[in-house]
């Protein structure tokens, strides 16, 4: 099923006013992601992740897990303690998802050789596919295409998720591991990655556009980028106006989709106060879906 997947949803974890998650809220926005047929990831930088407790990371798979979705599940898994990444995928392991996804070591910076040793051993933890993600301005270091290239023939190694910011470093994997899936993890930047040969999107975007998300993904794989990019980079820059997922938890409560735009510290949602752009791009795509549906 991931293989058919175009589109991951960077899922939200939805929070009541006292912080704890609202697992009501959170069935809701997987039963709207997967009418859309969208692919989910859970605890990702969007979902939180890193803020969340042990136990509540663990709630937030198990529970979704439950809800059995026709679409697939990925989980995140970030940090910098190995056993702790292993312990977790091995857990994981048993529940009803499809993949994860590892991302580069935060804070440590290892050098190549720290980072393959890293990336085989969660990958020999994993009993599912597994997404490698490159996201330096979150974790301070690139992947480097040495550790690619060596990962390249592991079983569990299924994509890599690029989110640079940077066409080169796209194109350096792709030249690195030709059979290895791209996704981007950037929306605006599909319309770029595409004629690179971008195999889908890893998307913040479609947590409030769910369906006009998964519209515009499908006209960038088919090839209609150029007339895309002003719009959706607009609106990514919108999301992107304070902390991700500040703007995008404001949005969705704005909407009626979740309960409270509520956070965990050190994000709080009073970053963000005019919301007169967010809603004003909120329009515009509403109008573009319409008129291309």
């Amino acid at each position: 099923m991931i293989k058919d997947t175009t589109l991951w949803t960077a899922l939200i974890t939805p929070m009541k006013e006292d912080g704890s998650i609202d697992f009501k809220t959170l069935e809701h926005l997987i039963r709207t992601q997967e009418k859309a047929g969208n692919g989910i990831l859970l605890i990702g930088s969007t979902g939180e992740g890193l803020a969340l407790t042990e136990n509540e990371k663990r709630d937030v798979v198990e529970y979704s897990s439950s809800l059995n979705p026709t679409v697939p599940l990925m989980v995140g898994v970030g940090g910098m303690n190995t056993d702790i990444q292993e312990s977790w995928i091995q857990h994981c392991n048993s529940l009803q998802i499809d993949a994860f996804l590892l991302v580069t070591p935060l804070y440590a910076k290892p050098g190549p050789k720290g980072q393959n040793a890293w990336f085989q051993r969660l990958l020999d933890a994993s009993d599912k596919p597994c997404m490698i993600y490159n996201i330096p301005s979150r974790t301070g270091i690139d992947l480097p295409t040495d550790v690619v290239r060596s990962l390249e023939e592991h079983p569990n190694f299924w994509s890599i998720k690029e989110a640079s910011g940077k066409l080169s470093v796209y194109q350096q994997y792709r030249r690195t591991a030709p059979g290895i899936p791209l996704f981007s993890g950037d929306d605006a930047l599909l319309a770029f990655f595409k004629p690179a040969g971008c195999a889908g999107l890893v998307s913040v975007a479609a947590n409030v556009w769910p369906e006009a998300t998964a519209l515009y993904v499908e006209k960038c794989l088919s090839g209609e980028t150029k007339s895309l990019f002003p719009l959706w980079n607009r609106a990514v820059g919108a999301l992107f106006s304070a902390s991700n997922p500040i703007p995008v938890k404001r949005l969705l409560h704005h909407k009626g989709e979740i309960q409270t735009p509520e956070l965990r510290l050190p994000l709080v949602k009073e970053e963000l106060s005019d919301l007169a752009e967010l809603k004003a791009i909120d329009k515009e795509i509403e109008t573009w879906y319409k008129n291309n549906t």
